[in-house]
């Protein structure tokens, strides 16, 4: 136990070693230390009763809640760490859902998360994980802040806005949608020498075109979840409205195949009249296939600087 100690105190010194002030260095150490031993809750009680001597409740909880620190450098240190002890073959995004059943915790809301698989009262993070086939760390994290929390916003609520002061809030921070939140940490993650050579999302983030943008924009390449709503077509896909006979529901755009199929004679089976469906974004025989749930949108390195890319994957109106 003496030597897990040691390693142990060891590893919490790296993190904090740049802080100048001792006191902030020996309790963000204690700290760290209290969220790794043994015990299911992590608030500062229980956590000091099992620091023994360095167990000091009300200094901790004053480095927590008080003492002025950079958390961005905690986390960049710990970046360092542990891509030099795991590699990097991916970085995958990540969303966690905190249950919750009272409402006094910041930005605490009714929202879905897929740790309960529903709508629920919960507060939801996102997180960055440098990971490989043997091992995973998480080196970078936003808590995600709900319309209703944010004044600026027209969903806010008067309730959830008045709790923001006293949950220390700052007034600058507001609603950022939470494929937005992984791209501005993955902007820090690679200012800190970070090497992304893959970004993995499940549908939660793939589902953004805006975020697989923001990928193909930093020239990084990404497997991503897609859900069976989506649809995938060529650039130079176009839609053929079919003629309307003046009796029912118009017809919606289909692809060129679709709507030859669709033509009165022909032998074929009768489909592929969702909206959304464009000319030339499948062979014929698969035009009116709809992506199935949990398909992968993969790509490799964006388009070479200087050239202009049209997106391949509009999201359906």
């Amino acid at each position: 136990m003496a030597g897990v100690r040691e390693d142990l105190e060891a590893f919490a010194a790296e993190l904090f070693d740049g802080f100048f002030r001792v006191d902030q260095r020996r309790w963000g150490q204690a700290y760290v230390r209290g969220l790794l031993l043994d015990g299911r809750r992590k608030s500062v009680e229980p956590m000091a009763a099992r620091l023994g001597e360095d167990g000091n409740r009300q200094a901790l909880a004053h480095f927590i809640t008080s003492s002025p620190w950079d958390p961005a450098h905690v986390r960049a240190r710990l970046a360092w760490r542990m891509q030099e002890a795991i590699g990097t073959e991916a970085l995958i995004v990540d969303g966690t859902g905190f249950l919750k059943d009272g409402d006094a915790s910041v930005c605490v809301s009714r929202q879905y998360t897929g740790t309960a698989g529903k709508v629920t009262k919960c507060q939801v993070g996102v997180s960055l994980h440098l990971a490989t086939d043997h091992a995973s760390a998480a080196v970078n994290w936003r808590l995600f802040m709900p319309a209703s929390w944010d004044p600026a916003s027209p969903e806010a609520d008067a309730d959830k806005v008045a709790r923001r002061s006293r949950c220390g809030i700052p007034d600058r921070v507001g609603h950022v949608e939470k494929w937005q939140l992984a791209l501005d940490m993955i902007d820090e993650s690679r200012s800190w020498g970070i090497d992304i050579p893959l970004v993995v999302a499940d549908a939660g983030y793939g589902d953004a075109a805006a975020f697989r943008h923001g990928l193909e924009e930093r020239n990084l390449p990404y497997a991503v979840g897609i859900s069976s709503r989506h649809t995938a077509h060529p650039a130079g896909a176009r839609p053929v409205q079919p003629a309307y006979a003046g009796t029912g529901r118009p017809p919606h755009a289909v692809s060129r195949a679709c709507a030859e199929r669709e033509r009165p004679g022909h032998r074929g089976r009768a489909g592929g009249s969702e909206a959304g469906v464009l000319e030339g974004r499948l062979p014929a025989r698969q035009v009116d296939q709809r992506i199935q749930a949990h398909v992968l949108a993969v790509r490799g390195p964006a388009h070479p600087p200087g050239r202009t890319r049209r997106p391949q994957d509009q999201r359906r109106s």
